[in-house]
This record gives structure tokens, sequence and C-alpha cells, in this order.
């Protein structure tokens, strides 16, 4: 049998088809690293999330207060991935994503002590304080803001890494695999607050100081072992040409200008644009929506909100096998992606239905439909991460998952403003939002099928660096 050219697997008619060889394991532990270090960074988004109803009540906060916290997260969010890929692509993922992780923690920790906030004293409602909303939306505002600018390296890190270590025919498992630390991380969130906090004898706002602890546990490890494939001491010969079986073109400099010439960078930045707020739907307003509709508190909707991300796990996992079973069943890497793509869309659009299930015997089937909703955004993520590194040689992969990120940023302030603002106008009703979301990935993988009918790699105007 002749044996499959893996530089271009691209090619009209081209299956990408080939038995992934058992060729070492540094590249694993380098997944796992990724893995891990995404778990913390979605405990740290989403324990604001677990503590929100603390918080407004003794802040007095109302829906729209809260969602003006979280579009403070986002735009920091977009702002951050405008410069967090190119950051990443100049300085390399070892220091920069090290950076960047101890500035997100030590933003986390900050926002433990924001609890102790003077908000009775007389200064604190001076007259600027409160026409920002009152000192604790300013000072949750802040810390915020710097979590948000800081957490935008994660995934240009993260896909730039498995760019460096696997063969594309690995990629979007590998993608799949760390993508399950997002889901791990918001299983984690309620079983810390629901379960380890009590254990403990802590209080709630010990949260936001345990994770920043993990996290620095994370950046030693990081530095002593982060290493290219080429300079790891651990890498084996035989999974070095494993790993370099796909050859990229030597490392160049890449414009925004240039990558935005071009349709497969408008495909990824508007379904990015259209798919990740929803996400951040699910991780912000799912306990408020269990606490608003069925009467659950910071201990008692735990169960739910771990089931929801139990299944996103698997979701994660399955979506990024799938697109690899298909190409090895001869499918090009058109085809297979884009067809995992679209079975994953198709399973959110049910959540629409969780605001018309009446009463509280049903709440497993709602958590079952928000389950399967989220768990195919994560099966339908790993795929369109996937397809940045398909689309650009990897040394812009960073800056293309930054331009990307920062579009979902993007859509994630407007959909947070926008929920914010329905929730309180509508007094807690999540009609619109659920409609929202369950819609917007068919409507996004019709637009990206529109733009880019085929998945064809880019070919860059770079300059030498």
């Amino acid at each position: 049998m002749a044996k499959t050219d893996y530089s271009n697997p691209f090619a009209a008619g081209q299956p990408a088809t080939i038995s992934s060889p058992n060729a070492g394991k540094v590249r694993w532990i380098i997944c796992f690293l990724l893995f891990y270090v995404t778990t913390v960074n979605y405990i740290d988004r989403g324990v604001i999330g677990m503590v929100e109803p603390k918080l407004a009540k003794l802040f007095t906060w109302t829906q729209a207060d809260y969602g003006n916290i979280i579009v403070v997260f986002q735009i920091a969010y977009a702002l951050g991935l405008l410069l967090a890929g190119r950051f990443i692509d100049w300085i390399g993922v070892r220091w920069g994503f090290a950076i960047a992780v101890a500035i997100w923690s030590l933003a986390e920790m900050s926002h433990g002590l924001l609890i102790y906030l003077p908000v009775n004293s007389t200064w604190a409602h001076a007259a600027w304080i409160v026409q920002l909303g009152g000192l604790s939306i300013l000072g949750f505002g802040v810390a915020r803001f710097v979590l948000g600018f800081a957490e935008s390296a994660n995934f240009p890190a993260c896909i730039r890494a498995v760019a460096e270590w696997f063969p594309k025919r690995q990629r979007a498992l590998a993608t799949g695999l760390l993508n399950c630390g997002a889901n791990i991380g918001a299983i984690a969130t309620p079983v810390l607050f629901t379960y380890i906090l009590p254990a403990l004898k802590l209080n709630w706002s010990a949260g936001f100081y345990a994770t920043g602890l993990l996290e620095f546990a994370w950046i030693a490890v990081w530095i002593f072992f982060y290493r290219s494939p080429r300079n790891h001491s651990m890498v084996s010969p035989a999974e070095l040409a494993f790993i370099e079986s796909e050859p990229d073109p030597p490392a160049q400099k890449v414009s925004w200008a240039e990558l935005l010439r071009h349709r497969q960078t408008w495909a990824f930045v508007v379904v990015k644009f259209m798919t990740d707020p929803i996400w951040w739907f699910w991780l912000f307003w799912i306990p408020d929506f269990l606490h608003s509709q069925y009467k659950l508190n910071i201990t008692s909707f735990g169960p739910a909100v771990i089931v929801i991300y139990s299944m996103t796990t698997v979701g994660s996992i399955f979506g990024g096998w799938l697109s690899g079973f298909f190409m090895r069943r001869g499918m090009t890497v058109n085809k297979a992606r884009k067809l995992t793509m679209l079975a994953m869309a198709c399973c959110v659009p049910p959540v629409i239905l969780v605001e018309f299930i009446p009463g509280q015997k049903y709440l497993w089937l709602v958590v079952f439909l928000i389950g399967l909703a989220a768990s195919a955004h994560q099966g339908f993520s790993a795929n369109i991460f996937t397809v940045a590194s398909d689309v650009v040689p990897r040394f812009a992969v960073g800056t293309l998952v930054g331009l990307g990120g920062m579009a979902g940023a993007i859509g994630g302030i407007i959909l947070a403003w926008l929920v914010g603002h329905i929730l309180t106008w509508t007094h807690n009703n999540y009609t619109i939002p659920f409609v929202i979301a369950g819609s917007s990935y068919l409507v996004a993988m019709g637009i990206m099928q529109l733009i880019m009918p085929r998945l064809v790699p880019i070919t860059l105007k770079t300059a030498n660096p």
C-alpha cells in the first residue's frame, strides 16, 4: 500500500488516513499540562458565577449590574486576545504562558479581598462611585478586567503548543483533551463550593485563593518541563519523527492585515464570534438560572452543574475523536471537520425548550438538555480550534487563534450586556437567551460554508523574522 503524503493533506480528494504510531509519550504529558492549566483557568472564570447569589445579596446587585461586570471581563478578554496570540508567537510558549498565568493568578486571588470593601462607608457613596454602580462593582470590575486580559493567553498558547507537539492528524484529539479542562474546571467549581470548602470549614471567599495557589504550582512545573520537541531531552527519535511527519514552513512573521485578506480567517473569526459567547452564557448564567427558576442555592445546585459539565467532558473528547475517525475512514480534512461540527450543531437547538418545561419534577430533563447543548459546544469547539492549525502554518496559529478569540469575546460582550438587561426587563425570563443559544451554531455553520466552502491552507505573504 502506498504511503499517504501528509505534507498537503488538503489536496483535492486527498484522504487523511494513517495509523498513529505508538511513538513516545512526552507530547501527551504536554497535553496533560495544557489540560490542567485550562481546568484551573475555568475554575477562575466560573467562581464568580457560583458566588453571584451571595455577592448580589451582599452588595445589592441587580442582574444588569452583574451583566456589566461580565462585560468588563469580556472587554478585557477581547483586548487581550488582540495581543495575546502575537505575544505568545513572539516570546514563545514556555515563558509567555508562564507570565500570563502568574498575572491572572494574582488577579483571581484579589477577588477574595473584595468582599471586605467598605460598602457602607460615607466615602464609598461619593457621586463618582455611585455613577459607576457602587464601589463593589468598580472593585470587581477592575479585578475582572485584569483577570480577563491575562486569561486571554490561555487558548492561543495551548493551540500553539499543540501545533508544536502534534502532527495534524492528532491535533483535534489533543485539542479536545485539553479543552476538557474547561469542562472539568466547570465541574470542579461547584465541587469546591458544595463539598470541599464546607468540609474544610472555610468561607466561600477562600475559593478565590485556592485556584491561585494551584496555578502557581503549575507555573513551576511548566517552566521546568516545557521545551520544544527538538530541544526536549525526553523525546525519543521515533516520537520526534512522528511529531515532524507533517512539517510546517519555517517560522516567519505575519501581520494581522495579511491574515485578514483571506476568507479562511474570516470564516474562523465569524464562527468564534457566534459560538464562543454561548459557552460564556453557560458558564456565567446557568447557576443563576437554576437559582432563580428552581430555587437552588450555592450548596444545592452543585449536583446539577456537575452533571452538565460532566456531559461536556464527553462531548469535548468525542468531538475531537470523531473528526479523526472520519479521516481514518478516508474522508478529507475538509469533510471530516465540517461533518463533525454540523453533527455537534444539530444537538444544540433542543435547549430552546427548557424555559417551556414546567415544574420542579422536570429539573433533570432541563439539566440534560442544557448538558447536551454545552457538550455539543465543546465538541464543536475542539474542531473549530483545530481549523486554525489546519489553515495556517504553526508560526501563525497563535495570531489567528487570538483574532478568533477576540471576536468571540466581542460577541460575549454583546451577549452578556443583552442577557443582563433582558433578565432585568423580563424579571428573570430566560426564553430569549435560550433561543439565541439554541440557534447560533447552525447559523454559524451556514455562514462558514458560504465563506469557506473548502478547507484550504492559506498562502501567506510573510517577512523573515
